[in-house]
C-alpha cells in the first residue's frame, strides 16, 4: 500500500556549540591523556562544524559532574519540549488538527521515563484519548527511519489513517560525559547533537504539497553485531560505546539491502541517508551507486546536515528529508530513506517522489 510522507518539522535547541569549543573542553578535562591531539584530529574528521545543545556546554548536565538522576531528568524534560514543538509544526505542515491523528509513533532513547514520550505527547499536543500509540525506546539513531516503517505498517492495518511520527534525542545531556576518555568517546562528543523531528504519514494526504511515497519497507539486524554500537549505564550517566568493527557495519549489511532494492527492478535516483558519520555516507554512496560528491552529489543533504547539526540520532534522517523537500527531486524519481542504529540495525523505505 503506498503511503505519503509530508514535509517534516525539525526543531533544534538554542545553544550552538562549535567543534573548537568541544575540543578545548576535552583538553581541559583530559590534559594528560596520551595522544590527545591525535584523537582530536580524528574527531574533527567527522566534518561536524557546529551542533545544538539544549543546555550550555559547561552546564552540570553536559560537561559537568551532574548525577545520573539529574542528567536523566534534564534529558527527558528537554526532549519533551522539543518533541512537542516539532509535533505541532508537523501537524501544520500536513494541514491537520490534533484530532485528525489516529496513531502516534515515538522514538526516544536518551533518558528513562515511565510513562513514555508517547503518553506525554497525547497531553502536550491534544491528541485524542483513543489514539493508537507505538512507543520505541531503544532504537537510537534508527528511530526516524524505523518510525516511518512502523507508520507504513499501521496504515496498512488501518487504511485511511493519519500517523504522526515524533523523534527526540538529547545526546549532549545523555552521552557527553568526561568519565569517558577513550578515543571513541571523544569522537562521539564531537559527533552528536540534540534535536527533534516529526512528520505526518498518510495514505490520504490532506496537504497540497509534495511528498515521498513509500512503496515498500525493509528491516534488518546484522548477525552477531550486538556489541558494535551499544549503550552502557553507570552511576555517572549513559555512555555510548563501539567496537573497531563498527565502522564496517553498513558495508557488511549492504548485500541484504541491495537484494531488497533489487526486487523493484529500478535504480536509485536519490537517497535520504542517516548522517551517522563520514564513513557511513561514503559507504552508502558507493554501495548504492550514487554520486558521492559532498557538496553537489546525491548525498549532499546528508553531508550538509552532518556539518551543521552533527548526528541528531533518530531525528537526523528527518532533517535530511526536510532538506530534500527544499531541493526536491523530479516527480516520480525513485528513492530511498534509510537509517541505522545499535547494535547494528537498519530500517528503510523505498518509493518515489510525488510533486
Amino acid at each position: 500500500m503506498p503511503v505519503h510522507i509530508a514535509l517534516p518539522s525539525v526543531v533544534l535547541p538554542e545553544h550552538i556549540v562549535a567543534t573548537d569549543e568541544i575540543c578545548a573542553d576535552i583538553r581541559r578535562a583530559h590534559p594528560d591523556r596520551p595522544r590527545l591531539e591525535a584523537h582530536l584530529r580524528i574527531a574533527r574528521a567527522t566534518t561536524v562544524r557546529t551542533r545544538r545543545f539544549t543546555r550550555p556546554l559547561h552546564a552540570p548536565t553536559v560537561a559537568g559532574n551532574a548525577t545520573i538522576e539529574e542528567r536523566n531528568r534534564a534529558a527527558y524534560e528537554d526532549a519533551l519540549r522539543l518533541a512537542a514543538q516539532a509535533g505541532r509544526e508537523a501537524l501544520a505542515h500536513a494541514g491537520l488538527e490534533p484530532d485528525d491523528i489516529d496513531c502516534v509513533i515515538t522514538s526516544h532513547t536518551t533518558s528513562w521515563t515511565v510513562p513514555s514520550l508517547d503518553v506525554a505527547l497525547v497531553r502536550e499536543l491534544g491528541l485524542r484519548p483513543d489514539v493508537r500509540r507505538i512507543p520505541m525506546a531503544t532504537v537510537g539513531c534508527a528511530g526516524g527511519a524505523h518510525g516511518l516503517v512502523r507508520a507504513h505498517q499501521d496504515i496498512a492495518a488501518h487504511p485511511g489513517s493519519h500517523v504522526l511520527v515524533v523523534v527526540a534525542e538529547c545526546l549532549s545531556t545523555a552521552t557527553y560525559n568526561h568519565t569517558d576518555s577513550s578515543r571513541e568517546s571523544m569522537i562521539y562528543k564531537v559527533l552528536f547533537g540534540d534535536g527533534s523531528g516529526a512528520v505526518v504519514v498518510s495514505d490520504t494526504p490532506a496537504w497540497a504539497g509534495p511528498s515521498f511515497v513509500i512503496e515498500d519497507t525493509f528491516e534488518y539486524v546484522l548477525p552477531d553485531s550486538i556489541d558494535r554500537y551499544q549503550g552502557r549505564l553507570s552511576g555517572a550517566g549513559l555512555h555510548f560505546d563501539s567496537t573497531s568493527a563498527a565502522t564496517a557495519a553498513l558495508n557488511d549489511s549492504l548485500p541484504a539491502v541491495r537484494k531488497w532494492l533489487g526486487g523493484s527492478g529500478r535504480a536509485l535516483e536519490f537517497a535520504v541517508v542517516h548522517p551517522g558519520g563520514p564513513r557511513v555516507l561514503e559507504d552508502a554512496a558507493i554501495g548504492f551507486g550514487l554520486n558521492g560528491d559532498r557538496d553537489h552529489g546525491d548525498l549532499r543533504h546528508a553531508w550538509a546536515s552532518l556539518a551543521a547539526n552533527g548526528n541528531l540520532g533518530g531525528s537526523a534522517v528527518l532533517d535530511v528529508l526536510a532538506r530534500t523537500f527544499a531541493q526536491a527531486p523530479a516527480d516520480r524519481q525513485y528513492g530511498l530513506i534509510i537509517g541505522f542504529g545499535p547494535g547494528f540495525v537498519l530500517a528503510a523505505s523505498r518509493g518515489h517522489w510525488s510533486a
